[in-house]
């Protein structure tokens, strides 16, 4: 039988031709709401295979999904009462007394059913994988649901968060040991802010460690000493500001006053944004979706982002904005959870419409000035 030759474009079309024809993202340069909701529906059903590497972040990847949803003002597809019962399954077990809140380990929530195990047959949890970045993402997931924070047993884990703060003030994320840097500071700080309660941290030591990682550019390393990186930069500025160590105009107030150098970090993060409108992480790296966010809520934070170019900033992102729905990292790729979260966050500085005001400090939406009815 003689093969029939696809007709497609690849096989009618020339180089030249091909490269007229105008991509989805050039076409669509309105931000396609009912894409991203319908892609955040599906991810609320069934996670794709291609997340089974990451379910160790099983509450993470729902903390993007449902946060996503009320970003989108798509909050009516999230079963409250579900989801609430859902994430409070995976805090840690309680001590078995208060005395054991002062033995090393951390009684937060768990990221995962794998990194769950029950307690013994004497009641005591041997294998606790309680870590901060998972209890940072439960408590946001409850706030956002408007679940009622004060029956959260926020004793537990206050107290024994305790233990994970090191002697030059940073944190590690989980009781057996592991890195220490800015990340777990401002997952740390998060939530003391949530819980409305700084008994978990010490706030001065904290500060001069986040005061240690500002480089000699202005920017933020994850450590002393490293290099700045937009992430890192991110986390110690929110940090700052939910330990209200900056003030909600910081350019306006005396630079001698300021814990940090404001006037390098400003220049530092607004020559992140690259030629083609996008912000890098780190110099002579290419512009990448989540970095829309992570810069730019430091400029919002700092008072800066009307110094920034938005048009610019709104052309990159719609080259990254998918027909499927969702955010890739860079034009031209498939969309994953991780940068369409930070996309949808990226849009809501920008003041998009149809999304709900941003709450850059927690990077969830701003439940102060939105109403979910």
């Amino acid at each position: 039988m003689e093969e029939v030759e696809d007709p497609g474009l690849a096989t009618t079309l020339s180089e030249e031709e091909e490269e007229e024809i105008p991509c989805y993202s050039s076409m669509k340069q309105l931000f396609d709401r009912d894409r991203h909701v319908a892609y955040l529906q599906m991810m609320y059903q069934i996670l794709p295979h291609h997340y089974q590497s990451q379910e160790i972040n099983h509450l993470t990847l729902a903390y993007f999904v449902i946060s996503g949803l009320y970003l989108l003002r798509a909050h009516h597809h999230v079963d409250k009462e579900e989801i609430a019962t859902w994430v409070l399954s995976f805090q840690a077990s309680r001590p078995k007394d208060e005395a054991e809140l002062d033995h090393g380990k951390f009684y937060g929530f768990h990221g995962s059913r794998t990194s769950q195990f029950p307690p013994n047959d004497n009641g005591v949890l041997t294998h606790n994988g309680s870590h901060l970045a998972s209890t940072y993402c439960a408590l946001a997931i409850l706030k956002i649901t408007g679940y009622d924070m004060r029956n959260i047993d926020a004793k537990s884990i206050l107290r024994s968060m305790r233990n994970l703060q090191q002697c030059d003030g940073s944190f590690m994320p989980i009781h057996i040991g592991a890195e220490t840097d800015l990340r777990f500071m401002y997952c740390a700080a998060a939530i003391c802010f949530m819980l409305n309660d700084w008994s978990g941290m010490d706030k001065e030591k904290a500060k001069e460690y986040i005061k240690s990682c500002q480089s000699y550019d202005g920017g933020f390393g994850l450590v002393p000493g490293s290099e700045s990186h937009g992430g890192g930069t991110y986390c110690a500025v929110a940090s700052l500001r939910l330990m209200g160590f900056i003030g909600d105009d910081p350019l306006s107030e005396d630079g001698a006053n300021s814990v940090i150098d404001l006037p390098l970090l400003l220049d530092w993060s607004l020559q992140r944004q690259a030629d083609d409108g996008g912000f890098q992480g780190r110099p002579n790296k290419p512009s990448d979706t989540c970095y829309a966010f992570w810069i730019g809520s430091v400029l919002k934070m700092l008072g800066g982002y009307k110094f920034l170019d938005e048009k610019s900033l709104h052309r990159f992102l719609f080259t990254c904005q998918t027909e499927y729905g969702g955010f890739s990292k860079w034009p031209g790729e498939l969309p994953d959870l991780y940068h369409s979260y930070y996309g949808y966050t990226a849009f809501s500085l920008l003041e998009e419409p149809d999304l709900n005001p941003l709450f850059p400090e927690l990077g969830i939406l701003d439940l102060d000035k939105c109403s979910l009815t």
